[in-house]
């Protein structure tokens, strides 16, 4: 798993594009309320950033500070100036580290990239950054400082990989910005996955790596199969109508997660592993506001 991660260009040179990355794209800080304390991101709500946003009448109570002292001399009427909120946004960024996740070389990348790419946007916004790997039983904290020195690599135990990731476990902070970067294939009830992520009036963002070798295999006739996880091999005979079904099978497992999001007002995104990674992500993840440009 992990050399199928490294292969190519390497981890460090794989990260400083992801920096470049995020310059353009970025994650949605800017879209809702995601922190607490003032800070550098602007928020929903009015604060004393130096952002005009609006203006109204005074009212008692109100800071004098805030008067509009030059439009009471053009009409006589105290107007107060509103500004947008500053906040310090947390985000607690969710990693899936299970083997499915690095399928082959061209989803490793890709995982990879949303990887360094969610933790180079979170510091260029002056976010505090939090980040788990959650493929295990329970979720364990990684270091920022593994992560930018490049020591870190997931759990290669392919028992882990049998069970749930344990995201709704992890010790989300209140208001945080809950970014989860996992291939959503394991069985479980996704509803009760999502309620977690949105605790402690905290947002959802599923970032969902795919590679065609799962969404559309070119399966024909005799074929090994190996288990990503524990690497068995099994040898079947595929038709058109097994084609079918795991083709119907797939499509359905993705509908319901949309559906779960939807109705919890979470967001998920899927990121093809094909292409480049920037237009990659402009097929769903922008589109939908789980990104921003």
């Amino acid at each position: 798993m992990i050399a199928a991660a490294r292969a190519g260009e390497g981890i460090a040179a794989l990260h400083e594009r992801m920096k470049a990355a995020a310059e353009v794209a970025r994650l949605p800080m800017r879209s809702g309320l995601v922190g607490g304390a003032v800070g550098g991101v602007l928020g929903q709500g009015t604060g004393s950033s130096l952002d005009f946003q609006d203006h109204r009448l005074y009212a008692p109570g109100d800071d004098p500070r805030h008067i509009n002292w030059q439009a009471y001399a053009r009409t006589g009427h105290y107007t107060m100036k509103l500004y947008r909120e500053e906040i310090s946004p947390r985000v607690d960024l969710l990693i899936d580290g299970s083997a499915s996740m690095f399928l082959d070389e061209t989803k490793a990348k890709r995982s990879w990239e949303l990887v360094y790419f969610c933790v180079e946007s979170a510091l260029r916004l002056g976010a505090a950054l939090r980040c788990h790997d959650v493929s295990g039983a329970s979720p364990l904290e990684i270091e920022i400082a593994q992560l930018l020195g490049h020591c870190w690599t997931p759990v290669a135990d392919a028992a882990l990989d049998k069970q749930t990731p344990s995201w709704s476990r992890a010790p989300l902070r209140p208001a945080s910005l809950r970014v989860v970067i996992s291939d959503l294939l394991f069985e479980a009830e996704p509803s009760a996955l999502i309620a977690p992520l949105l605790s402690g009036k905290g947002r959802a963002v599923l970032l969902a790596p795919f590679c065609a070798a799962e969404s559309a295999p070119d399966w024909d006739g005799n074929i090994e199969f190996e288990d990503c996880e524990n690497r068995r091999a099994d040898k079947r005979r595929v038709t058109p109508d097994m084609r079918a079904r795991y083709d119907e099978s797939y499509r359905a497992h993705f509908t319901a997660w949309r559906e779960a999001c939807g109705r919890r007002a979470a967001t998920l995104a899927r990121v093809p592993a094909e292409g480049d990674f920037l237009t990659a992500l402009r097929a769903e993840a922008v589109a939908c506001g789980a990104l921003e440009m």
